[in-house]
């Protein structure tokens, strides 16, 4: 889960990290109320979506008076901001931080990010922020610095201030980007985050090292026991699918080809994507809907599936142990008489009541396509896209 800039902040304040003073804005008036509020000649406005380089699109407005404030307001709020992370599409700022502009002296970058490969936390640091840090792997790979922290006794002082000398920083600077980088870290571990960016991490004129810029991602799988950062979800920056998805504790990730996907285990469905592709087509989301489905979960997960109007065939693909292939079997039917699927169906079962499930879609009277194997019923998917089913008989000739 993602939460905007504003909202980072404020975490992230609570733990410490320094950063500029700063309010939220939805109107025109609030923006400029927000600007008189924090007082100074100069502030900074700022498009709060869930996205980085915004101020490449424009998205990031310096201002010097209170007229500036609400024309930047005007501008922004309303407006579709697209950024090479959002996608052509964009996405629509609705809300806007206020921020007291600062002189900078100097920009770095600091993230904490969950090595799943090292088991650990990393904290990845370079002497130049602002821009994102795989532009400056690619630059200059040798500025980055690296710090793996050890869970049996959490992040050191000594740790943070390698990171702050290695960064260049002198005198008071160091102790105030240490503070900063232990708060990063005690509040990416006390909120189950997967990622802290700070980027900008400013050094002012004044000789303040501030967080400018400030991202946090979130596990989804933690956000029960963290109420406090669920309740920032912001559900419109998210595809309304996948909020959906999330009502009914479906896993939902849209992607763009032609062949959608119902299973069930997040390793199955990621096989079944392999297999699509390798059979010549294109999976059209990524779809778990877990281990215990009911009929009506599954009912649920057609609906998700084909309200995406690029989608010509489902595939489902059903593995039970945990699951029951029959409970499975009534929730394609109910799905396929209720939600009016009007596309062809591929089904493979297996596991748990196959036979049953097999039956019940057989009795059905639908139009419903049975794979015995995961290539098989991937080849027939392909091949129900009436594109010549050329994949499909390449594959068909390999499992052959």
């Amino acid at each position: 889960m993602d939460i905007h800039e504003y909202q980072a902040k404020e975490l992230l304040a609570g733990f410490g990290v320094p950063v500029p003073r700063g309010g939220v804005a939805y109107t025109t008036e609030q923006a400029a109320f927000r600007a008189e509020e924090l007082g100074g000649s100069r502030w900074v406005v700022k498009a709060q979506i869930h996205s980085g380089a915004r101020g490449k699109a424009g998205g990031i407005r310096v201002c010097a008076n209170e007229h500036q404030v609400r024309a930047a307001a005007a501008d922004l709020l309303g407006r579709r901001l697209v950024t090479h992370q959002t996608g052509p599409a964009g996405r629509v700022v609705q809300r806007l931080y206020v921020e007291e502009a600062v002189t900078i002296a100097r920009e770095l970058y600091v993230g904490l990010v969950l090595d799943r490969r090292a088991e650990r936390v990393c904290v990845v640091a370079a002497p130049e922020g602002g821009i994102e840090i795989e532009e400056i792997a690619q630059r200059a790979p040798e500025t980055i610095l690296r710090e793996v922290v050890e869970p049996a006794v959490g992040m050191q002082p000594f740790q943070a201030r390698e990171i702050a000398f290695g960064l260049g920083l002198r005198g008071g600077e160091v102790n105030q980007a240490v503070k900063a980088i232990l708060g990063a870290y005690q509040a990416f571990r006390d909120l189950d985050a997967t990622m802290v960016e700070m980027n900008p991490l400013a050094v002012t004129a004044d000789g303040h090292v501030l967080a400018l810029d400030a991202k946090m991602t979130f596990d989804d799988n933690a956000l029960f026991r963290r109420p406090a950062v669920a309740e920032l979800r912001d559900y419109a920056e998210e595809d309304p699918r996948d909020a959906e998805a999330a009502k009914y504790g479906l896993n939902y990730v849209a992607l763009d080809g032609s062949i959608g996907c119902i299973v069930n285990g997040a390793g199955l469905a990621m096989a079944t994507m392999d297999m699509i592709k390798h059979a010549g087509g294109e999976p059209a989301n990524f779809l778990d809907i877990g281990g215990g489905a009911s009929p009506e979960r599954v009912a649920v997960a057609f609906g998700l599936v084909l309200s995406d109007p690029r989608v010509r065939v489902v595939l489902v693909n059903i593995f039970a142990g945990i699951n029951r292939c029959d409970w499975v079997a009534q929730g394609i039917v109910q799905a396929a008489r209720e939600v009016h699927v009007s596309v062809p169906i591929v089904a493979r079962l297996a596991g748990t009541n196959v036979e049953e499930g097999r039956r019940i879609i057989a009795e059905s009277g639908l139009d419903i396509t049975m794979g015995d194997t995961l290539a098989d019923a991937a080849m027939k998917a392909v091949i129900a896209l009436g594109d010549g089913g050329t994949g499909g008989s390449r594959l068909a000739r390999e499992v052959a």
